[in-house]
């Protein structure tokens, strides 16, 4: 090897360091994209780089992976998303993480730096489409490039298995494909719902990282190319975890893949000193949080600094903000994790795995045809057992990685979990049992591509199996190829269900929404799937900036509620009223009911106080009001309940409702403004059922209207109401009895 090719990754790694030195140095001066764009680059591409340069010591090559062809399935399976890729944002954190890599914020915790850094940078690239498509482009682009990884892996293991070249490159082909048209990993592929696309690809391209370390290891003389390889692989790990806690989830599979191969690795101090500081060299980008928590972004989850203004060396290196960035990065906030202590039955929570594992093949979100869709299951599950004990006779030095990374990302990620009962798993327990807020099938989305894996080597093991029982033996493996096309079921199958294109909706929605509030008002919303889509929608789009929203679920917390409350630390975490109270405030005169009342709940109250009624105050769907004992001073228009200064029981101008008050003209305009109904009709489908009480509202508000018109004798607008709402019913399944 030449001075020169012996250099190249030290220069690459100098100019690395330098540039990610300088991507701090801006951000703590304020700076943003360029800072971002700095970070990535040194990060995500200039250190990995450098670390695969010199993973060319003098590299010979008996067995040269196709690479082309793995380019190529990348550029198939990319071209697949992109067709399918979601316009703009989607329901539950896909608008919060859009609009944290718009605003480089922090989500909510671990906060995520790598990944927002990383989508912020690749959303500044001139493509043609909105900025949430471009980050969507993102999950497509870093789910594709997985496939091609997997594909890489499956290859690789099928070294042993006595096939032709050709044959063994499409049996690893139809391994990567199956796992990229299950319904999950291309649903999520197709929409940055959440951070798993890009995990996804760290783990493959550790896993064929570890592979080709173990080949490096077996030839003699590559002690220092074999080296390289288990520090990149350290560093990525570590630069994986600041996208998500996943990152870590190879390293099980690769301490018994080390065991079962080399295991006198372990006792070579400096190459397991080197990779202990390459991996807490991947793990600094959580220094973004506290630098940029310090300018109070408006997503700033946490708040990981004790610095009440701009960064500072005093507090933002102080045990404060350490404590704060540790809390953060442990997820103090959801109660940590008691694996111990079982959320549901281990059998229930297997369950809910094989429920999500059911949709894979087949997602049949109507349930019209249960039995095929369990059937399809079946054989997917059976192919991959196929393919894994005969991964196990025919090539175990690669089933020493992919057989415990397998175990990792299925058995022992249900038992670590410990999820509740699915929300669509065993409705006939209904309430009875506790349940998830909605289906964590993309928690399981490694699972199934890894499974994709193994089901593509069963598959090449019928194939096999069936050319050596054909006579004409110069033919066999062309005749029997036709076993191969049960790989493209998945794709035919999830054709309707795992697309998104078209789907504009939530933005509509989110428009919807903020638009209902009257100018200067406050909008006080409930959960996910309420308040991250008008986050996007005001911090992305730039939707009604004058409309301030308050999501009930932050005012718990100090950085968000002092945004809304001027003295939030004078609100105590709870009270608890002994009998019913009176709260008095601008001619309104509520009695609020005994009980215990939670920190949100009280700043709402401390909400009205302040700002009502200058401003005007609008809760969005969900009765949060009537909770608070303000039922009758509320009056729905639609998608949102206003805020009224005197009884609305008593204002001929109201409609009375089982539901309480109706503003008829405030509700008649906006539905003739509203998008979203349009939008639903167009997307035809909606699989997601947990979130299907959105669309329910445009149903109520259409029946409220459609009886205003009739009240009024417009029976043909009347009636062409009802025709949109039972359509918009037969879309979402919704039952209109």
């Amino acid at each position: 090897m030449t001075d020169r090719l012996r250099s190249a990754p030290i220069l690459m790694g100098a100019a690395s360091l330098c540039a990610i030195l300088a991507g701090y140095t801006l951000l703590w001066n304020g700076g943003t994209s360029l800072a971002a764009a700095l970070l990535t680059l040194g990060y995500a591409v200039g250190l990995p780089s450098a670390l695969l340069l010199a993973t060319r010591d003098g590299a010979t090559e008996t067995d040269v992976p196709p690479y082309k062809v793995a380019a190529a399935l990348f550029a198939v399976v990319l071209a697949l998303y992109v067709a399918t890729l979601a316009p703009t944002t989607a329901m539950w954190d896909t608008s919060e993480y859009i609009a944290a890599a718009k605003t480089l914020g922090i989500p909510h915790p671990p906060g995520n730096p790598g990944f927002v850094l990383l989508a912020h940078t690749f959303a500044l690239l001139p493509f043609p489409v909105s900025y949430a498509a471009r980050v969507n482009l993102l999950a497509a682009t870093t789910s594709a490039a997985s496939a091609a990884l997997w594909f890489l892996v499956a290859w690789r293991s099928l070294r042993g298995w006595g096939m032709p070249a050709w044959a063994r490159t499409t049996t690893a082909i139809a391994a990567s494909w199956l796992g990229a048209t299950c319904f999950t990993v291309w649903n999520q592929s197709v929409v940055n719902e959440k951070v798993y696309t890009v995990a996804m690809l760290g783990l493959a391209l550790v896993a064929w990282l570890a592979l080709r370390w173990r080949d490096a290891e077996a030839t003699e003389g590559r002690a220092t190319r074999a080296t390289a390889f288990l520090w990149c692989i350290a560093y990525l790990c570590g630069l994986g975890y600041t996208n998500h806690p996943a990152g870590f989830l190879p390293l099980p599979a690769l301490g018994v893949f080390i065991l079962w191969q080399r295991p006198l690795v372990l006792l070579r101090w400096k190459t397991l000193l080197g990779a202990a500081g390459f991996l807490v060299l991947g793990l600094t980008p959580f220094l973004f949080e506290p630098i940029r928590a310090a300018y109070h972004p408006v997503i700033n989850v946490g708040e990981p600094t004790a610095c009440p203004g701009k960064p500072e060396l005093g507090c933002t290196f102080s045990s404060e903000t350490y404590a704060k960035l540790m809390s953060n990065i442990s997820r103090e906030q959801y109660g940590g994790h008691a694996v111990a202590e079982r959320m549901a039955p281990l059998d229930a929570q297997v369950g809910m795995w094989w429920l999500y594992f059911s949709w894979q093949t087949m997602r049949d979100a109507a349930e019209a045809h249960p039995g095929l869709q369990a059937a399809l299951a079946v054989v997917f599950l059976a192919l991959g057992l196929l393919g894994g004990v005969t991964h196990w006779k025919r090539d175990r030095s690669s089933f020493a990685l992919v057989g415990p990374l397998i175990f990792t990302l299925t058995p022992a990620l249900i038992v670590y979990l410990n999820f509740k009962y699915g929300a669509s798993q065993a409705p006939e327990l209904g309430d009875s049992v506790a349940r998830e807020v909605r289906d964590r099938d993309y928690f399981y989305l490694w699972s199934f591509a890894t499974w994709g894996l193994w089901a593509g080597l069963g598959l090449g093991t019928l194939w096999q199996m069936a050319a050596a029982r054909v006579r004409d033996r110069a033919r066999s493996w062309q005749v029997s190829s036709v076993i191969m096309a049960a790989a493209l079921v998945p794709l035919v199958l999830n054709r309707d269900a795992a697309p998104r294109n078209g789907q504009t909706f939530t933005r509509e929605w989110a428009a919807d929404l903020l638009n209902s509030v009257e100018p200067n008002g406050i909008l006080i919303t409930n959960g996910d799937n309420d308040s991250f889509p008008v986050w996007y929608a005001q911090l992305v789009e730039g939707v009604r900036p004058d409309v301030t929203i308050a999501i009930v679920p932050y005012l718990t917390m100090d950085w968000f509620a002092k945004t809304v409350v001027k003295d939030p630390g004078a609100v105590p975490p709870y009270i608890e009223l002994q009998q019913p109270a009176t709260f008095e405030h601008a001619g309104i005169k509520a009695t609020v009911p005994a009980g215990a009342y939670s920190r949100d709940q009280l700043m709402v109250f401390q909400m009205i106080k302040e700002h009502y009624p200058a401003r005007p105050i609008h809760f969005s769907i969900g009765g949060y009001a009537n909770s608070l004992g303000l039922a009758d001073y509320t009056v729905s228009t639609g998608l949102t309940a206003k805020l009224v200064s005197s009884p609305a029981s008593q204002n001929p101008a109201y409609l009375p409702s089982p539901q309480g008050a109706i503003d008829p003209v405030a509700a008649d305009t906006l539905w003739r403004r509203y998008r979203a109904p349009a939008a639903l009709l167009q997307q035809s489908r909606w699989v997601d059922g947990p979130s299907v009480m959105i669309p329910f509202a445009y149903v109520a508000t259409g029946q409220m209207v459609g009886q205003i018109r009739v009240a009024r004798k417009e029976l043909a607008a009347a009636d062409s109401i009802g025709k949109q709402i039972q359509a918009m019913a037969k879309v979402t399944g919704i039952s209109l009895r």
